[in-house]
């Protein structure tokens, strides 16, 4: 089993309340995992099956839609960019207002098995623990309200962010929020 371990902005396909935000994008300048696109299948917390869509939307531009099983009509529908820092990759969604209206970032681990990705595990930024970062003076930033929740909104560049997060000391900072499988034909 072989384990990419990646960084994406995917925290957007599971919008429901709390949210890490940032007031500048990342850079644009790299490409995705090619094993990142495709269709993915997970069941939300009341059981119900999910499937996560991840295709090209441009040059260096990726759009991810994710839905209830059967149910295209209600969707989620974002684009995002990739830019790799140290052994990280990192994506960046611009928000619409309702949920602050700034960038998200988030990560995620695509497992391997025989040479496909299997499995593409999400990890979200821990709220609690920004804000705690934010306190000790590590970050500079700010408390939001949205419609959808409180969150925060991050204002340090996105250079000292990157220096942080890139550090593996600090991996304390992303927590597990969606497990999705490949979805096969």
């Amino acid at each position: 089993m072989k384990v990419w371990s990646v960084l994406l902005a995917l925290s957007f396909a599971l919008l429901s309340g709390c949210l890490v935000t940032f007031k500048d994008p990342i850079p644009t300048s790299d490409t995705a995992p090619p094993k990142l696109l495709g269709t993915w299948t997970s069941k939300n917390a009341w059981g119900e099956p999910l499937e996560l869509e991840i295709s090209r939307a441009g040059a260096n531009l990726y759009k991810a839609v994710s839905y209830r099983k059967g149910d295209r009509k209600n969707r989620d529908e974002y684009t995002f960019t990739v830019s790799r820092h140290g052994s990280r990759w990192y994506v960046s969604a611009a928000l619409p207002e309702k949920y602050g209206a700034n960038y998200v970032i988030a990560g995620f681990d695509l497992v391997d098995n025989d040479n496909a990705a299997d499995e593409l595990v999400v990890y979200d930024l821990d709220l609690e623990r920004m804000q705690q970062l934010i306190e000790q003076k590590t970050f500079e930033g700010q408390p939001i309200e949205t419609e959808k929740g409180d969150g925060v909104l991050i204002t340090t560049s996105m250079d000292k962010v990157f220096a942080y997060l890139d550090d593996t000391a600090n991996s304390d900072v992303f927590l597990k929020a969606a497990q999705y499988q490949r979805m096969t034909k």
